[in-house]
């Protein structure tokens, strides 16, 4: 037993022992994200670097990295283990549907099945559990009746206090901006995922290209290893803290703090 635990000891120290052991944390434990835009704020920052959980939502098809070239590259697929499918208000790390290289990160608001529309920036969604169960486990949110459905209105800013809305961003009839305030019903299809930026107004997200499939899906914000803002001063206060520990009251107001300091330099869908 010695032994081996000796050569296993060799080996890691070797080069050849390294990098596979950096590549295997890297393919199935944990990989190094970095957040460069705002439509993550309050939550997410700008210059947060995080280390994604990869084995959240089972374990994604590995890539080499930097790359970004399957390790399988005769496979379509972007899932080696279907494993855990995300919840509803889970921050998920997930690769573009439209460019498979890039990974974006937003916050998962429906679930397949689940029907929802926008009016006025606010978020209407009947859950696919149904109405029994939007009455027994949303009292106290508001809920209203249309098309002979109950709808829940803006049911994640109650315990995502992190998620808000710009009121300098305004319906001028720009077509490329009308998805932000008013979207018409849909359901999400099966094996899908609809997902929105806590930064309502300042995110790309399935607003404008669609759902999301499970497949695509790598993993969760496990928690920042490190944070600088755009003056390079570092939030030590945001290290080492999870997507839950940001949205505690503590952090949130000085996160709110610094979107209000620099909201004015938000233009655009991010």
């Amino acid at each position: 037993m010695k032994e081996v635990l000796g050569k296993a000891y060799r080996f890691s120290n070797s080069w050849t022992g390294t990098i596979i052991i950096v590549l295997f944390i890297i393919f199935f434990i944990a990989q190094a994200f970095r957040i460069p835009s705002g439509s993550m704020k309050d939550s997410l920052l700008i210059g947060d670097h995080l280390f994604g959980k990869k084995f959240a939502y089972g374990i994604p098809m590995p890539h080499i990295p930097f790359l970004e070239i399957s390790i399988m590259p005769w496979s379509d697929s972007l899932k080696l283990i279907d494993g855990d499918k995300p919840k509803r208000g889970d921050v998920v790390i997930f690769r573009y549907p439209h460019n498979t290289q890039t990974h974006f990160v937003k916050r998962c608001v429906a679930l397949p099945n689940d029907e929802l529309f926008l009016i006025n920036k606010d978020l209407f969604i009947h859950f696919n559990e149904g109405d029994e169960w939007i009455e027994k486990n949303y009292e106290g949110y508001e809920v209203v009746k249309l098309a002979g459905k109950l709808w829940v209105k803006n049911p994640y800013r109650k315990d995502h206090h992190g998620i808000h809305n710009d009121d300098k961003v305004i319906n001028d009839g720009n077509p490329r901006r009308a998805p932000l305030f008013n979207l018409s019903p849909i359901r999400v299809p099966e094996g899908e995922y609809f997902m929105m930026g806590d930064n309502r107004d300042h995110s790309n997200d399935s607003r404008f290209w669609g759902t999301v499939p499970y497949e695509n899906i790598e993993g969760t914000p496990w928690f920042v290893y490190f944070s600088i803002d755009e003056n390079w001063e570092i939030r030590w206060d945001r290290m080492g803290k999870t997507p839950t520990d940001l949205e505690q009251p503590i952090h949130l107001d000085k996160a709110i703090a610094e979107r209000e300091k620099h909201d004015k330099d938000d233009h655009g869908i991010y």
